[in-house]
């Protein structure tokens, strides 16, 4: 099943929540990240990883993981809110 994010996000509608852990269903130039407490999947265009919000998030996610990422994919370790937040500004 796949959820898309309300039209709020700016040019984004890309960014898609699912509830499946596998990595099928990433499109190509997306990737798959996990976020919030309950480490939900949201596949977001690579375009994101650029933006200095996102960066910010990708050095939390460094200083708290490493390169060993518990879900096997990249895990951003912030609120779902947050993250949202940061997809809107950008």
């Amino acid at each position: 099943m796949v959820f898309r994010l309300p039209s709020m996000i700016s040019s984004s509608k890309n960014v898609v929540k699912t509830q499946s852990k596998s990595h099928k269903g990433v499109p190509k130039g997306h990737v798959a990240v996990y976020v919030g407490n309950e480490r939900k999947r949201y596949v977001v265009p690579l375009s994101c990883l650029s933006h200095p919000a996102f960066q910010d998030l990708l050095s939390k996610a460094e200083d708290e993981f490493g390169f060993n990422h518990p879900m096997g994919g990249l895990t951003i370790p912030c609120d779902e809110k947050t993250f949202i937040h940061v997809l809107k500004s950008r």
